[in-house]
């Protein structure tokens, strides 16, 4: 399973690497072994959006103003042609009336070669009488394709729509199964060589997937999404797809209601994504809840937008359980929204000089304050705030969660006075107990993000949990990265570590960097390591800096993997507890 999932991260960076421009980033040391290369280009990004079918055919409307509002002349040329190719040509009824009401382009072709334009009905008879016409042109464009589509279409040596009989047939097979004939164009497109079935070919198809259950309206609208599912067998990719979301809850109704006809859906990439959810620990219920919120997560671009999203979390460095909990949370935009403003963001500091580093930091602590950020352009930052670019890059990565103030529609004020957040900062600091212009001074002011006032509260929340202000000032001089973080979050990590693991709160004074950690590693760490003291193979004296502060590939080989069931309870908990 772990081979697979390196396998399947592999694969998505691989694709979107492939797919996007990539550009040196602003760094100066190595920063991640997948290659910290990437970046958008200015222009805009080159998505792999859903193909989308031309407009189906010329209005009326917009052929009368051709023929200078003249219905007339338009209804007697559609006249004349529907006569010649019913009682000339011998084609059905509803085959010559379809072309001759929908092919407005091959009508003024026709027109233009007429001069009369009082009698243009008998003209245009009398000129089809003595020329032949490639009924191919009017077919094709009747059934939704343009001429600039169709002409390669066009046979070399035929003119005579009956001459094609397998043509005829299939098409006959289509419409008459249900399909508009203006949607059988898209289908031609994408799929011509279902044209070209035999006999009886093409209905046993349609017959293997409705013995699937699928209805025959179902089926209609799968297949104008998706032609190329009459092509060989019954698709494999999509009857999973559909098998999956029924277990995850979704009808067939449902997925019919969320595809659009002139659209093309990719199943097997949609089943790709289905997979990596379930890789990255998502149960059904998990996975109906975000894509019956999210729908756009697998439907957009048969899910590439999703794709490009993950991998470029993965480039930034984020890791797979980071990722699936920002799905979890994932907030009430459209995915293709999010990624665009997760890439304007990032532009706007590479823009500012930003480095690579401090962008992945903020990329991987921030991700959904900047997916739902729409980020105002660079130069409108610089001369709102009035700052330089130095300034405002330090100061975003001190303040991230004021990008939100500066998104479009929103009035921007100018930054405040430097000098004086930094006096208020130092003023903090020595009245905590810190020496002026120590090196412990000086690192703790680099790191800190925030106001001085913003400081002084986190200060007293860490002081009011029931600890004292000397022992505070200890944890900050270890760990002043703990006052970063706002006050409502300190407080709940607090309430985490006494109310829900038992620990008291002293036992921050050896471990302050526990509250620099997210919740979700410290309650999977805790659990798992319960769990094995209580299989007894584990020291059930462990310090809580142990538990947590190791990394992930030291806790599984050192305490996980050596439990026969270790690792199965690993990825249960995990699942469990990002889910939630």
């Amino acid at each position: 399973m772990t081979h697979l999932k390196k396998f399947r991260t592999v694969s998505v960076l691989k694709w979107v690497s492939s797919n996007f421009d990539e550009n040196h980033l602003r760094s100066t040391t190595p920063l991640h072994p997948i290659g910290y290369y990437f970046f958008l280009n200015v222009q805009n990004p080159r998505f792999y959006s859903t193909k989308r079918a031309p407009r189906v055919t010329e209005s009326r409307e917009n052929l009368d103003k051709t023929l200078n509002g003249n219905g007339k002349q338009l209804r007697e040329a559609q006249a004349a042609l529907l006569d010649y190719l019913y009682y000339t040509r011998s084609l059905q009824f509803g085959d010559a009336e379809n072309m001759s009401k929908n092919s407005p382009h091959f009508l003024r072709k026709l027109l233009n070669c007429v001069d009369n334009e009082t009698e243009v009905g008998p003209s245009i008879a009398r000129f089809l009488r003595y020329h032949p016409i490639n009924e191919f042109e009017p077919f094709f464009e009747s059934l939704g394709l343009k001429p600039s589509e169709y002409v390669s279409y066009l046979p070399r040596n035929l003119m005579f729509l009956t001459d094609d009989g397998l043509l005829l047939h299939n098409y006959t097979v289509l419409w008459r199964y249900g399909i508009a004939r203006n949607k059988i164009g898209k289908i031609y497109r994408e799929a011509a060589e279902v044209f070209r079935y035999d006999f009886e070919v093409l209905e046993s198809k349609l017959q293997a997937y409705e013995e699937l259950g699928i209805s025959q309206s179902a089926l209609i609208k799968f297949i104008v999404a998706s032609p190329y599912l009459l092509i060989g067998d019954v698709n494999a990719a999509f009857v999973e797809v559909l098998e999956r979301l029924k277990s995850s809850g979704f009808e067939t109704s449902w997925i019919v209601e969320n595809l659009l006809e002139d659209h093309s859906y990719n199943w097997s990439r949609m089943l790709e994504v289905l997979h990596l959810f379930s890789e990255m620990g998502c149960s059904n219920e998990q996975l109906g809840q975000l894509i019956g919120g999210h729908p756009d997560i697998l439907f957009e671009a048969s899910g590439e937008t999703t794709f490009s999203l993950i991998g470029f979390l993965l480039k930034f460095g984020s890791t797979m359980s980071e990722i699936y909990s920002v799905f979890l949370r994932f907030p009430e935009i459209q995915v293709m929204k999010f990624f665009l403003n997760l890439r304007k963001c990032i532009l706007v500091f590479n823009e500012i000089e930003m480095e690579a580093a401090e962008i992945g930091k903020i990329i991987r602590s921030h991700p959904l304050l900047l997916g739902s950020c729409a980020m105002k352009k660079t130069n409108s930052l610089l001369a709102y705030l009035k700052v330089g670019k130095k300034r405002l890059s330090r100061y975003i990565q001190e303040n991230p969660e004021e990008l939100k103030n500066w998104v479009l529609g929103r009035r921007v004020e100018p930054l405040p006075n430097v000098r004086g957040d930094n006096a208020q900062k130092t003023q903090f600091l020595l009245g905590i107990g810190f020496v002026e212009n120590s090196d412990k001074m000086k690192n703790a002011l680099k790191v800190f993000r925030g106001k001085g006032t913003e400081l002084k509260e986190r200060f007293d929340c860490i002081v009011n949990a029931g600890l004292t202000s000397e022992d505070v000032c200890e944890m900050i001089k270890v760990s002043p990265q703990i006052l970063n973080q706002r006050k409502d979050v300190l407080e709940m990590k607090i309430d985490f570590l006494v109310n829900h693991l038992g620990y008291p709160v002293s036992s921050l004074v050896d471990f302050p960097s526990f509250l620099a950690y997210r919740i979700e590693r410290v309650n999977l760490r805790v659990s798992m390591y319960n769990w094995l003291k209580g299989q007894g193979t584990a020291d059930s004296k462990l310090a809580l800096g142990t538990i947590i502060a190791m990394s992930d590939a030291k806790f599984l080989r050192v305490y996980v993997n050596p439990h026969p069931t270790g690792p199965k309870v690993w990825e249960d908990f995990k699942s469990k507890i990002y889910s939630s």
